[in-house]
């Protein structure tokens, strides 16, 4: 009974050990989750609240320098390092005359996966819908054409 026992006792050991490394860890973002098409749409002239308007208040505005928002953004993936995204406005007389970052420069080979995982790999000329290839495949299927008892609408209106 007691070897059962010491055995039962290093099983549940050797689970709780073995555990450890299969802890789910969740990707983290924090700061500012700024959108391209609205970062294309800022342009030297725009006020500080068109703006704010467009972008959110920013993550950092020193109290030193009014005339300079930075937009800071950290993402890890499942815990590995952490990569760091700026994009710094600066103002003149609440006027926005220039903008510099890389809040939208990223790896092409991540991008590439990124793309695959979620399988946006479809063809960019494609002009026919998913469903059918003819239009007698709808007549056949009980699509649109189908009207009572396999007539189509033409028969029915005669």
């Amino acid at each position: 009974m007691q070897k059962f026992i010491r055995t039962l006792g290093l099983a549940m050991m050797a689970v709780a050990i073995a555990g450890c490394g299969l802890v789910y860890t969740p990707d983290v973002q924090q700061g500012n989750l700024l959108d391209k098409k609205n970062v294309d749409q800022l342009q030297p002239g725009l006020t500080k609240r068109q703006v704010l308007v467009l972008l959110g208040s920013p993550s950092v505005s020193s109290p030193f320098n009014q005339n300079r928002w930075d937009y800071v953004s950290t993402f890890s993936h499942r815990g590995g390092a952490p990569t760091k995204r700026t994009l710094t406005l600066t103002f003149n007389n609440d006027t926005l005359v220039r903008t510099e970052g890389d809040f939208f420069a990223g790896d092409a080979t991540q991008q590439l996966k990124d793309a695959k995982k979620y399988n946006a790999n479809y063809p960019v000329d494609e002009t026919q819908g998913d469903k059918s290839k003819t239009k007698d495949d709808n007549k056949e299927s009980g699509g649109f054409g189908v009207g009572v008892k396999g007539s189509t609408d033409d028969d029915t209106k005669k």
